[in-house]
């Protein structure tokens, strides 16, 4: 899958991160790691050390949380980095 975002169902900067892909009609994979130690490690490992929510990646480029998202977006970077290849 081309995004990836890891979430806890309480997080309310996962919920904002999801709002402008769906806004964007960017398909995702979500992968919650609510009570789930080993999906947050591998979240960990994926992201060189991040342990907060939501992490994001894009064609396994990982972008970071949710105001790296909205950051790229305001920079009118975010669409050509979803509609590369990697």
């Amino acid at each position: 899958m081309a995004v990836e975002i890891f979430t806890k169902v309480t997080c309310g900067f996962c919920m904002r991160a999801k709002m402008l892909l769906d806004h964007k009609q960017v398909k995702y994979t979500e992968i919650k790691i609510d009570n789930d130690a080993a999906l947050r490690e591998q979240m960990i490992q994926k992201s060189k050390g991040a342990f907060t929510v939501p992490q994001i990646f894009i064609h396994d480029h990982h972008v970071g949380g949710c105001d790296e998202l909205y950051a790229l977006h305001a920079q009118n970077r975010l669409d050509a980095l979803l509609e590369s290849e990697g």
